[in-house]
C-alpha cells in the first residue's frame, strides 16, 4: 500500500495543469511559448493572472493532497517525504507528456505548506522581497526553495524535512538552468518584459 501511494504521487505530480489549461484555451502546446515550461509563471505571462491563479492552485494542490493524505492514512513522516520527493519530480519530469513539465515552485509550496509551514512562510517572503526588487521571479524562486533546507534546519525540523528540502532544490534547480545561465548572462527576462 505504501508503494502503491508512493507511486501515485507521481502519478498525481505529473498531471500537467498548465498544459491542460492552456490547450483548452488555445488548442495548442505550451511547452512552444514563452519559457516553454507548464508552471504558473508561464501561464501567467501567456495568458494572465486569472489563467495564471487557476494553474497555481493546481499545482499547489498536486504537492498538498497526496501528502495530506499519506499523513492522515500511514501517520508516517518518512512516507510522506518520499511522496513529497516523488509528487515535485512528477510535475518537473510528468510522464503523460513526455517528462517535460514545470520548474516544480508551486508543488513545492503544496508540500512545504504541511511539512515545514514556517519555513515555508519565511521562503515566500524572501521570494517577494528578491522579485520585487530585481524583478526576475526565478531568482526569486530559486532563494526562496534554497531556503527551505535552511530555515527548516533553523527552526529544528526534522532531519528527513531538511534532507527532502535538499532534494527538492536539487530537482528544482535543475529545472532551472536555463534561468540560471540568462541571470549569469544578464538575459533573463524581467516582470513585465514582453515575451519575444
Amino acid at each position: 500500500m505504501k508503494i502503491i501511494s508512493a507511486l501515485l504521487s507521481y502519478l498525481i505530480g505529473s498531471i500537467p495543469t498548465g498544459y491542460i489549461i492552456f490547450y483548452l484555451s488555445e488548442k495548442k502546446d505550451i511547452r512552444r511559448f514563452g519559457s516553454q515550461a507548464t508552471g504558473t509563471t508561464n501561464v501567467l505571462r501567456l495568458k494572465g493572472w486569472k489563467y495564471g491563479l487557476v494553474v497555481f492552485a493546481g499545482d499547489f494542490l498536486k504537492g498538498f493532497l497526496p501528502v495530506y493524505a499519506v499523513l492522515k492514512i500511514f501517520n508516517d513522516l518518512s512516507l510522506a517525504v518520499i511522496c513529497s520527493f516523488l509528487v515535485v519530480v512528477g510535475h518537473c519530469f510528468p510522464i503523460y507528456i513526455k517528462f517535460k513539465g514545470g520548474k516544480g515552485v508551486a508543488t513545492t509550496i503544496g508540500v512545504f505548506s504541511l511539512l515545514a509551514f514556517k519555513p515555508l512562510l519565511i521562503s515566500l517572503f524572501l521570494f517577494l522581497i528578491v522579485t520585487l526588487i530585481s524583478r526576475y521571479v526565478s531568482l526569486g524562486s530559486l532563494l526562496a526553495v534554497l531556503n527551505l533546507p535552511l530555515s527548516a534546519f533553523l527552526f529544528r525540523a526534522d532531519y528527513k524535512i531538511i534532507v527532502l528540502g535538499i532534494a527538492v532544490f536539487i530537482v528544482v534547480g535543475f529545472r532551472h538552468k536555463g534561468n540560471i545561465w540568462r541571470l549569469a548572462q544578464g538575459k533573463e527576462r524581467k516582470i513585465g518584459e514582453r515575451i519575444k
